[in-house]
């Protein structure tokens, strides 16, 4: 296009003095990216992945970005964060070196390797969220490449809750009016992933406020755009999501990434469009270009021909930035040549800075560790030795914590046998080393604010004689309901949640009550189910959303696992997300409607509470305790529990069910069963039974999977009954060798044991359809009954016969 005179510039607010400000900053975020190249390379950091190439379009971006919207990004947007200030030069080289300290990288604490940014959105105390609207804000970014887009589509859906919901009014902290636009990013080739197809379709169902960039540099690291995208282009794939005058849909914009003036023409327009309008848009950001490749992994002239590597030099965003002012005359060459040279003294700065920061920090341990070894080899036959090791220290160009540990650990089995006032001050230094290490490398993974679920105070249902018994779904529709009148912030979305209250009728009627911005259906689309609450948690909403069976949880599974448990662990306190997620399962019929996948569940959703509640009544006090807590929840009812009939607790808002913290359904004096959910009912029938042969079981409700027994109740069932069967309907080394690693292992029952620990698991296979499917697929009460009873026989074979034999 043509250039544009220096008037137009004017009424564009783009005056001579920004536009060479602008350059500068693109100049010091490119330099930024060789320096932090050349830090891998030296040795001083383990790998680099950055934002060359895209530096022009960032900076337009930023421009349009205002305090209270929200980044969702994509890990080359560098400069977007220079230029919004949500990080430093300096704090990214800190991140570069893993700097595990949140002062000077403030994004995870040394967490997440460089160019995955977030900002600080709550006070590490109290769980309160900072307030939002007087910040720029970004959610913590994630590695996996379309990760971060289910969740923009929750921090938009915020916007326009807040618009729309005149009871959040007064909760500016979070947003004015709703006018914050969610600003996320991608690569043009993980644009082919599910999870950005199906966000880009719910966005232009619910019309929010989400501008979508698509950094297009032609490949996905060496595989170019003719294998991964229809027609070469997501913009043309995607023209019939085109909104029009009759139909609501998302605007697609396309933008070359080297042209400044249309980039920032673009971001202006499209952003007062999402931003007044709550439009969704679409911006593919063309003839990008990657000068380091895709990071310090490997080298981009092995997959790219001469060509295109020409074509990448010609057209480089900063060069074109450079060849345009001169041509319109804004400066000189001399003057462009000064800036350039400035942005890499300034990116220079920064680099030592930051390196002398972190290694200061770790020559400190260092220095004290050797000072330790060395008293020691001072009063030890082993002096030579120890000397010998701290050589090596010192011979190492980059000294790190792990260079401490092993030094003082070689130290201590050297002088193992010995016995002085060195050595017992070695000991107390790697007591206090390793807990300080314990926090920065493995603290937070749940909330330890005072918000904690932990920290809920326990209020017991209150029954009467006027209790009225009800169905089990009635229980949680009570429970809803009261939260939805008590708290504004709360809201419910799910498949068939809205107008008929879900599959089994927890919401029935809520919808009509409160508003279908309150209880809300949605697509068939789980992983962005997950991302919309997620990122409606992030903005201070406190949304349940839910998931129609516990057998679909593994469509969303990577959004669980890889976003919101991680979440609070991977910015060291610095985000949290409330999020509910209501589930059900265990018992019912079939392959894909009886799932109780707990293992697979346990092993990848650490940093999510487990809650397995045995009938609605504790459900509805999960509830009220999760609505309390600062953390995210999964809460599994029992399918087959919807019609069963309760008690209906006179304070069903109000009381809550502890975390952690088993139930004693039965005491016994011969075998202990350990069990959850609808397994309960099993096995209280199997326990009858056995007591009419002379069996005495003590049943015990576990409750909670996460957290797991946190008083260690169990073991004391174990050390009076001396055996133990962990049951439940995941298959076998499933959640039943979770718990039995937990109580024998954690709690050190094993011990107590007089017998050998059992197991009572589902099949192998998912469960057959039928009532003769569930039961030879399933534990049934037989089976506990014959597993309890074999130990009995193994233990007293002259009271209790064998049976089949």
């Amino acid at each position: 296009m043509e250039s544009k005179t220096t008037q137009d510039h004017i009424a564009l607010d783009l005056s001579i003095e920004e536009i060479l400000n602008d350059y500068r900053l693109a100049w010091e975020s490119r330099h930024t990216s060789l320096l932090g190249r050349k830090e891998v390379f030296m040795g001083k950091a383990k790998f680099g992945v950055f934002g060359d190439g895209k530096e022009v379009a960032q900076i337009a971006m930023a421009k349009a970005f205002r305090k209270g919207d929200f980044r969702s990004g994509y890990y080359r947007d560098q400069t977007f964060m220079f230029a919004t200030g949500q990080i430093t030069i300096q704090q990214f080289f800190a991140q570069i070196y893993a700097h595990a300290n949140i002062e000077h990288e403030p994004s995870s604490g040394g967490r997440s390797m460089n160019s995955h940014f977030g900002t600080r959105l709550i006070d590490p105390e109290t769980g309160q969220f900072h307030s939002q609207t007087d910040q720029y804000n970004t959610g913590s970014d994630l590695s996996p490449t379309a990760g971060q887009i289910p969740r923009s589509l929750g921090l938009a859906y915020a916007s326009k809750l807040y618009r729309q919901n005149p009871d959040l009014r007064d909760m500016g902290r979070f947003s004015v009016n709703g006018s914050e636009v969610t600003f996320a990013t991608i690569g043009d080739a993980s644009t082919s992933e599910g999870m950005f197809l199906e966000t880009v379709n719910a966005a232009g169902v619910l019309q929010v406020p989400l501008v979508i960039s698509v950094w297009d540099d032609g490949y996905g690291i060496s595989v170019p755009s003719e294998y991964h995208t229809t027609k070469e282009s997501i913009s043309e794939a995607l023209e019939g999501f085109q909104r029009t005058q009759e139909k609501e849909g998302l605007e697609i914009i396309t933008v070359k990434g080297w042209d400044y003036e249309n980039l920032c023409e673009v971001y202006q327009a499209a952003t007062r469009l999402a931003r007044r309008k709550h439009v969704p848009i679409l911006i593919h950001v063309e003839e990008l270009t990657q000068p380091q490749g895709h990071s310090t992994s490997g080298s981009h002239e092995r997959y790219k021909s001469e060509e295109r590597l020409a074509w990448e030099s010609e057209y480089d965003c900063n060069r074109k930035m450079r060849e345009w002012i001169i041509n319109n005359g804004f400066a000189s060459e001399k003057h462009l040549d000064e800036i350039e040279e400035t942005a890499k003294h300034t990116a220079r700065q920064a680099r030592d800075a930051a390196w002398k920061a972190y290694h200061s920090e770790l020559n400190t341990e260092i220095s004290r560790a050797k000072q330790l070894a060395a008293t020691v080899a001072q009063v030890s036959p082993e002096r030579a030795n120890i000397q010998q090791l701290i050589k090596q220290v010192e011979k190492r160009p980059n000294v790190s914590r792990l260079d401490a540990m092993r030094l003082i650990k070689k130290t201590l089995r050297l002088v193992r046998n010995e016995q002085h006032e060195a050595r017992d001050q070695l000991i107390q230094w790697l007591t206090s080393y390793r807990e300080d290490n314990a926090e920065r490398y493995s603290s937070h993974l749940y909330s330890q604010t005072k918000k904690s679920a932990l920290n809920v105070p326990v209020v017991s249902p209150v029954f009467s004689k006027n209790s009225s018994t009800v169905d089990g779904h009635q229980v949680l529709n009570a429970c809803f309901d009261k939260a939805l009148a008590h708290d504004p912030r709360i809201f419910a979305i799910g498949e068939d949640v809205g107008k008929i209250g879900d599959v089994n009728q927890g919401f029935a009627g809520l919808q009509d009550k409160h508003g279908i911005l309150r209880v809300t259906d949605t697509g068939i689309r789980e992983p962005s189910i997950i991302g919309q609450g997620i990122g409606a948690a992030l903005r201070g909403l406190r949304p349940i959303v839910e998931i129609q069976y516990l057998d679909y949880i593994y469509y969303a599974l990577a959004t669980l696992t890889d976003d919101l448990a991680s979440l609070r662990y991977r910015t060291m306190n610095g985000q949290g997300a409330p999020l509910i997620i209501r589930t059900r399962g265990h018992r019912l019929e079939g392959i894909w409607h009886s799932g109780s996948p707990m293992g697979a569940i346990l092993n990848s959703l650490r940093g999510i509470y487990i809650l397995v509640p045995r009938n609605m009544v504790q459900a509805a006090g999960f509830y009220n305790t999760m609505l309390q807590s600062d953390d995210p929840a999964l809460i599994v009812e029992s399918l087959n529990g919807y019609r069963l009939k309760e008690k209906l607790p006179n304070n069903i808002g109000e009381f809550t069910v502890p975390l952690g913290q088993p139930e004693i359904l039965r005491e016994g004096n011969d075998v202990t069963i350990v069990t959850y959910g609808s397994m309960c009912r099993i096995i209280m029938k199997a326990a009858d039974e056995l007591a009419e042969v002379g069996i005495s079981c003590e049943v015990i409700d576990v409750q909670t999977l996460l957290p797991f027994d946190v008083n260690h109740r169990i073991v004391k069932s174990i050390e009076k009954t001396n055996r133990v069967v962990f049951a439940d309907e995941d298959v076998p080394g499933g959640a039943s060798a979770y718990m039995m690693q937990q109580v024998l292992e954690g709690q050190q029952a094993y011990q107590f044991l007089d017998s050998q620990p059992r197991t009572i698991t589902s099949q192998a296979h998912r469960p057959a359809y039928g009532s003769d499917g569930d039961y030879f697929s399933k534990p049934n009460v037989e089976t506990v009954f014959d597993t309890v009873y074999s130990l009995m026989v193994e233990f007293d074979p002259g009271r209790f016969k064998e049976m089949y034999q």
